[in-house]
């Protein structure tokens, strides 16, 4: 990786002196519509280096961020995902929160695999267009529309989803079937954010995975399958603010930002976004 996130601003923080490890994923195998996403995590990185260091509240990156070396994402999708899980379980043995960069969504597989290996039971805060509960989508158990199915069915790890607005019958049944609370977009629009977000008994420590189609096209169109009346950019970190109060991040990722020649708002938007997650890790001193 030539550029490191936030390089001109901060050094690429020693591993294990970082508070945060930035894992970029380049992971492009089964996207369905758009294409680019392979490209998202350099992108992001890139666009990093015009975030200024205050973003509102604090300076994350006072913290320490390591960036790696990119995930290679030539090999087979399982041992793709075995090479996540590997990277995300260094980066907690060093102390560290992990945010993987997509790629596409099947990312999360592996983080979710290396952080149930460390903390067992933990909540998925799921920001998306779509439910990514299908059991199988294109022969594939793998696929970027299967990620929350796996990580439900498989992992047995409880999820909120907030913003989706375009769902198939079995994800509606399945969702329906597990009792999956959720905030869809419709919902979002028509009542607002409620004061407390997430169910009394979700657990204490969550995972953020944010699909940037979740938000509405207006703030970033370039992803593979954008949907009309997604989130805002204010109610996006307002919904952030909500899920993490009395709770905390153990771990995230920004996903399927597939970057457009001139579109460089959509790529910035992308880096804001896992800046101001950063900035909500309450940290140990």
């Amino acid at each position: 990786m030539a550029t490191h996130f936030l390089e001109g601003e901060i050094p690429n923080e020693h591993p294990e002196e970082a508070s945060f490890h930035i894992i970029p994923v380049p992971l492009e195998t089964s996207v369905s519509y758009g294409s680019g996403t392979a490209f998202g995590p350099e992108a992001i990185i890139e666009a990093s280096t015009q975030l200024e260091l205050w973003d509102g509240k604090s300076v994350p990156a006072d913290d320490g961020i390591h960036t790696a070396e990119p995930i290679d994402c030539s090999k087979d999708i399982s041992k793709t995902i075995d090479e996540i899980e590997d990277a995300v379980a260094y980066a907690v043995e060093c102390e560290a929160v992990p945010f993987i960069l997509g790629g596409e969504h099947t990312v999360t597989i592996g983080a979710l695999r290396a952080l149930k290996q460390k903390h067992g039971r933990f909540g998925v805060v799921q920001f998306d267009a779509h439910a990514d509960l299908r059991d199988i989508y294109e022969g594939s158990l793998y696929s970027h529309a299967c990620v929350m199915r796996r990580a439900s069915e498989d992992l047995k790890l409880p999820i909120f989803q907030i913003g989706v607005r375009a769902l198939c019958l079995e994800e509606v049944e399945y969702r329906e079937k597990m009792e999956i609370p959720h905030l869809d977009a419709r919902k979002l629009h028509l009542r607002g954010i409620p004061k407390i977000l997430l169910p009394t008994d979700f657990p204490e420590k969550i995972y953020i995975t944010f699909d940037v189609d979740g938000l509405d096209p207006s703030v970033i169109r370039a992803t593979g399958t954008p949907v009309p009346g997604g989130i805002s950019w204010h109610d996006a970190l307002t919904l952030l603010e909500r899920a993490v109060s009395n709770r905390k991040i153990i771990g995230a990722d920004v996903v399927e930002l597939a970057p457009s020649e001139g579109d460089h708002g959509s790529d910035f938007a992308a880096a804001q976004l896992v800046y101001q997650i950063m900035g909500l890790c309450p940290l140990e001193d």
